[in-house]
This record gives C-alpha cells, structure tokens and sequence, in this order.
C-alpha cells in the first residue's frame, strides 16, 4: 500500500484520497453448476488487486498500471469499451454504467496494481472491478448497498465488456471472510460461511501458464448442449434447470439421449451433488474426504464435461501419486488455468520437484502459490482530510 501511495504521487504529483482492495477468488467445488443455478463453494485467496484514486478538477480520466507501467486516458464524456485499452476497460465499465444510472463523479486519477494471476479463473478481473466500485462508492459518498454494487460488478462484464458470466466472483469479492469459504446457492444467491480447518493442510494453487485462448464459443456450446439435455428430462420430468434433476433422472434416459448429452448432464447434475457432499465434510473438519471429492470433480470434468487437457491432466496426476496429497483438480471454466492441490505441510516440497519435468515435457513453466482465505473488498487507505 505504502508503495502505491509513493507510485501514485510521482505519475501524479499527488498522493491518492483512497486504496482499496480486492482478492481474487478460487471455486474449489461447483464448476459449470453456476449457469444451472446449482451450487458453488468458491473461496477468496490471499492475492488482491489494489486501486488508488485521486480527483481531478476536469472532467478527465487518467489510468496508469503499475505492473504493466502502462498508462490510458478518457474523458467521462467519452467512456466507451475500446479493445486496445484492455485492462482500462476495467474502471472504465464501472463509470460508463454509473454515469448511465445517474450518479455524480468528476474527473478521476486511478493508479492499479495487483498480483492476481489473470486469465486463469481466478476472478482477476472482477477483483479490479468491485475495488474500483467500492473506492468510487466512498469517494463520492455515493448511495449504493453491497448488493446494488455486486450487481453493477456483474453487469459491468455482461453489458460494457459482452461477457457471459453469473455473479459469483462478484459476490465472493463483497462477503468473503478471512478462514472461511463460501457456499453459495446461485438459485437464490444465498449464503453461507463455512470454516476451513487445515490443520497441517495447504491449498497450493497451480498456474499451468498454458497461452490464453477464449472459451466463449465452446462456452456457448456446452451450454446449448446442456439446454437440450434439459429437454429429454422435461419430458419425463418438470424442471427449469438441471439442478431440478438428480442422477435417477438422468439414468432413466439411458438410451434415450445422445451419450454425449448424458454425460454432459451427469457432470453437472453429479457436481451440484458432490458441492453438497463437500459441504458436509467441511462441516466436519474432514480434509481427506473433501480431497476424495476434489479427485471425483476431475475425472468427471476431463471425462464427461470434456474440458480438461493434456498438461492439466498430467498436473493432477501427478499430484495424486504423492503421498501427502489429499486430492487435485482443475480450476476454471476451460483448457489451461490451473489447478487446486490440498496437499499437506510436509508433501509441498515433493511436489514442486515434479513441476520441473512438466517444464520439460510441456515446454511451459508452471508456477505454485499457497492460497489462504482472505475477506473481501475493503478500504485500505483513506487520506486525512
């Protein structure tokens, strides 16, 4: 933070009124249940994305990335999504979207950094966004409650940046508490905390750092694919989402539907039920069955939903043959990312041994980091008025 206030003060010539953070977010249980209105269990990590802000006397927008040493600019008249500003697009949605709703700002000085993992599922960007909202929030004491603002998060991506996404990073960014997880009903946006007792067991995050690709289109697909699986069962059955339907179900339609429908149907039915079965054992304080679990997401994910790959794979499985280990999976919507270890203290060091042969045979070097739940967005600085 003191950093930031240093870096802000010499791209500006003046220090920043507000810093906020926010941490990014890992989904530990619940992939592809979130578009069905089923389950997650998602937890904020110890990695955050900071935004320091000043005020201008004009009406204009200056942005400047601390990492990158990039620098971007606007005017409040001219907020439009712009390909080539990329990470500006961030800020820029937020205000495009309160302008549009009718609440005062003025010209702005923002300053960002953050050492979130991007593109990799780790909720990077909505990290950026609910920081830029909490610190405008503040700064213009802007009547706005944490579920208006996890809202605006969302629509931030859907309308200014065309993104298909539901409001879970969003949300987890505002409620998220320090040694805890979240279980999140996505039907009805509910909540619950629940305590991660480790005792001697680490999260070890995995970065595969595989090339980015977009995953909109295959996105879209599976989720046509699942609409038409929902079709076969509404027939049988009344039901809106898959979440309405449980394995019985879906075992009726043995040769009925496509199998590559069925399986599609069974991962996320199965999942929805496997984030239940989780939340019980976390309940319980039992970390070796919450990996057995963590195992059974994998295979199913690589198996029936078909968005695992080669080099994810290989991580898991390694990971599996060390003894230490509890259980791994992949992370995030599609191929690359990275992937979720529960692995004890003492098993870590083995572990990264074996990253080395997947630099050899891969070609890419992963990266390892030991994440902690952290709480959500807050104020970290404010200037003394």
């Amino acid at each position: 933070m003191k950093n930031l206030i240093s870096l802000h003060k010499r791209e500006y010539g003046e220090e920043p009124e507000i810093i906020v953070s926010a941490p990014g977010s890992i989904k530990l249980m619940g992939e592809h249940t979130d578009y069905n209105e089923g389950y997650i269990l998602q937890m904020a990590f110890n990695r955050f994305a900071e935004i320091a802000i000043s005020r201008r006397k004009d009406n204009s927008l200056k942005f400047y990335s601390v990492d990158l040493n990039e620098r971007k600019r606007t005017t409040i008249a001219n907020l439009k999504y712009r390909r080539e500003d990329r990470w500006a697009n961030y800020p820029k949605g937020v205000l495009f979207l309160l302008a549009e709703a009718g609440y005062p700002y003025g010209g702005m000085n923002f300053s960002i950094h953050g050492d979130i993992p991007q593109n990799i599922g780790l909720a990077s960007s909505a990290a950026l966004i609910t920081a830029t909202i909490v610190a405008i929030r503040a700064l213009f004491k802007i009547t706005l409650s944490d579920n208006e603002a996890v809202e605006l998060a969302t629509n931030v991506e859907r309308e200014f940046l065309g993104l298909e996404t539901e409001p879970t990073d969003q949300l987890i960014a505002f409620v998220a508490k320090a040694g805890n997880i979240v279980f999140l009903d996505l039907r009805t946006l509910n909540y619950e905390h629940l305590p991660l007792k480790l005792n001697g067991v680490k999260l070890l995050l995995t970065n595969s750092n595989l090339p980015v690709i977009s995953t909109e289109g295959e996105l879209r697909e599976r989720k046509r694919e699942y609409q038409e699986c929902l079709k076969f069962l509404s027939d049988k059955k009344s039901g809106k989402v898959l979440r309405d339907f449980n394995s019985s179900d879906l075992q009726q339609m043995m040769g009925t539907m496509p199998e590559n429908l069925r399986r599609r149907c069974l991962h996320v039915i199965e999942e929805n039920e496997r984030v239940l079965e989780a939340r019980n054992v976390l309940l319980r304080g039992n970390m070796a069955a919450f990996g057995k679990i963590l195992n059974r997401s994998h295979e199913s994910l690589r198996d029936n939903y078909e968005v695992s790959c080669p080099e994810l794979d290989w991580l898991v499985k390694r990971a599996w043959e060390i003894d230490g280990v509890l259980g791994s999976r992949m992370s995030g919507f599609w191929y690359g990312g990275c992937t979720i270890t529960l692995i004890r203290e003492n098993a870590v060091g083995r572990y990264l041994e074996k990253l080395d042969e997947y630099e050899r045979i891969f070609g890419f070097k992963a990266e390892s980091f030991i994440s902690e739940p952290a709480d959500g967005v807050k104020i970290v600085y404010k200037k003394e008025s």
